[in-house]
């Protein structure tokens, strides 16, 4: 489902990437893990062309996401992307936040959309929340509202950005269930986080990175027991610790 071959980014002469490769087959979770600026978020917005990288290659469900030929728009309405700070509209209200993307990308009418929506959003608990704004609801219920709207489009695939470190520690775990809940059915995710939790729970490998490169890219039984290098040690005695 995702290709990521020996990709490489700059921002002028800071190389945020170093040749990195992994693969994503289609029903993997895979979180990627590390301490802070080490590449991981700027990795995951590669993979549906958010950011632009200089060297290497990615490919989505078959399709060059770098080809200058390639239509970036068309192929991000099938990519689900959830974002830290949740990124709704604020002067909309729940229910169009879901349906706009709907009418105006993917050309579905009206009540399609709103039928579609209504049923989405009922499965993350909000469909008494659908006439409110953004403004109305905890960070939590805003999470799972970015998911559902995320979830409307049809994704082959779900790209997640820290989706819980903006919450409060009590809303966590309700935007992690539904994460879960959707690895169950066989999503195909990439999750950028520090929930560790999560990772034993759902991912099938752990990719861990430091300085714009891959270190560890392994199984989780194989990385939560004795990862390969001291570098992830090291990370991993600090955040299980808590």
């Amino acid at each position: 489902m995702i290709s990521i071959r020996n990709v490489s980014k700059h921002y002028g002469s800071f190389q945020v990437l170093a040749d990195c490769s992994t693969e994503v087959a289609k029903g993997e979770v895979i979180v990627v893990c590390g301490p802070s600026g080490s590449g991981k978020s700027t990795l995951i917005k590669c993979v549906n062309g958010l950011e632009p990288f200089q060297q290497g290659e990615i490919w989505l469900n078959g399709i060059s996401v770098g080809d200058p030929k390639t239509n970036l728009p068309r192929l991000r309405a099938h990519v689900g992307m959830v974002f830290q700070n949740f990124e709704l509209f604020p002067h909309m209200s729940i229910i169009d936040n879901l349906t706009v993307a709907q009418v105006k990308v993917l050309g579905r009418n009206l009540d399609e959309s709103t039928n579609k929506s209504l049923k989405l959003l009922d499965r993350v608990g909000l469909k008494t929340q659908a006439g409110k704004f953004p403004g109305q609801l905890s960070g939590g219920q805003q999470q799972r509202v970015a998911i559902a709207r995320a979830l409307c489009m049809d994704p082959i695939c779900m790209l997640f950005d820290e989706p819980t470190s903006a919450l409060d520690p009590e809303m966590i775990n309700e935007v992690l269930d539904v994460m879960v809940e959707l690895a169950r059915e066989g999503m195909t995710m990439m999750v950028v986080t520090h929930e560790m939790g999560f990772a034993r729970k759902v991912a099938h490998r752990v990719i861990f990175m430091d300085h714009g490169r891959i270190i560890e890219d392994a199984g989780k039984e194989d990385f939560f027991g004795t990862p390969r290098s001291e570098r992830a040690q090291v990370f991993l005695s600090k955040i299980l610790q808590h």
